[in-house]
């Protein structure tokens, strides 16, 4: 079974979209366990203390090495785990990232908030990893987008397997060529938008062809 962890100091916030869908289905399945850690059991003092003000003055809180230390030791149970830190300056997070995850049986997540954590905690941890050139309030939205690319490539996770061989970014950077359904035509603003006649002739071949011409190379 696979496994992630993660450890944040907001423990239910993002229970709505584990319990849904394809991570509900999992977690039934015993394909993956999600644990959520709060880091403030961790803690000694009265009033559960995760952070405090950086050394040299500046804005802001940090999450305390000594306390995620903790957390680590504690979690890490498998052999083939990897520690992620979600962090701004990490590196981008792209679907060959995910599929090289997917391998591991075990991920951490270490969430931070407020202005981040003690850069010590950097060295615990196996990557920094990003998912965008932007600043979010936490680390646990990264944390989800990860998990849930990776878990797409989990045998079962998606229904049909397929489905994840042909997506965008699964082959060379390539996003995915157009998709159609019913009805076979609609107006919209006046304009009648037709599917593409190929696509409606059953000749396998062609239709192929016209797949391989519409993909686009990212840029």
């Amino acid at each position: 079974m696979k496994q992630f962890d993660i450890i944040t100091i907001f423990p239910h916030i993002l229970d709505s979209y584990i319990n849904e869908s394809l991570f509900k289905r999992a977690q039934k399945n015993k394909l993956v366990k999600i644990n959520f850690h709060y880091l403030r059991k961790w803690t000694k003092d009265k009033h559960q203390t995760v952070d405090d003000k950086p050394y040299g003055g500046g804005v802001g809180l940090l999450f305390k090495a000594d306390i995620l230390m903790k957390a680590i030791k504690s979690i890490k149970k498998k052999k083939k785990s990897r520690i992620i830190l979600t962090a701004a300056s990490g590196k981008r997070f792209t679907q060959k990232e995910a599929k090289r995850l997917a391998a591991y049986d075990q991920l951490i997540f270490v969430c931070p908030r407020y202005e981040g954590v003690d850069v010590r905690v950097e060295k615990m941890a196996d990557e920094k990893i990003s998912i965008g050139d932007y600043v979010l309030t936490g680390g646990e939205l990264p944390a989800i987008v990860i998990m849930d690319a990776v878990a797409r490539h989990y045998p079962t996770f998606v229904g049909k397997q397929e489905s994840v061989e042909n997506e965008s970014f699964s082959s060379e950077d390539y996003l995915e060529y157009p998709q159609y359904t019913r009805p076979e035509v609609i107006e919209y603003q006046g304009k009648k938008l037709r599917v593409p006649k190929v696509l409606l002739s059953g000749h396998h071949g062609e239709i192929k062809k016209w797949r391989e011409k519409k993909a686009k190379k990212v840029k």
